[in-house]
């Protein structure tokens, strides 16, 4: 199916990636400890992140629903949006169009 976009991608990866980034222990997507999470700098961690929504985006046209560290992704094809949560709270929205 695939996630429908007319967005410019790498917008769309960017802020992707920043609302991922407030996602409680995303890094464990990345099997990291806090400690070495914590370790990296700021833009070591926006490429990880950016790189985790560059693969996630193409994750959500097979599986519309992503557990990320404690939250999850949707992607929502009625609207053209991806929500990103953190418990049962919408962090983000992440327009397609």
């Amino acid at each position: 199916m695939g996630v429908r976009f007319n967005r410019e991608y790498r917008d769309i990866i960017k802020d992707f990636g920043a609302a991922l980034g407030q996602i409680d222990n995303c890094h464990e997507t990345f099997e990291m400890e806090r400690s070495e999470w914590e370790q990296l700098g700021r833009e070591e961690q926006i490429e990880y992140l950016q790189t985790l929504a560059d693969d996630i985006f193409y994750g959500l046209g097979s599986e519309p629903l992503i557990a990320v560290g404690e939250g999850k992704v949707q992607y929502d094809s009625t609207n053209h949006l991806i929500r990103v949560w953190t418990d049962a709270q919408i962090v983000h929205l992440i327009k397609l169009i």
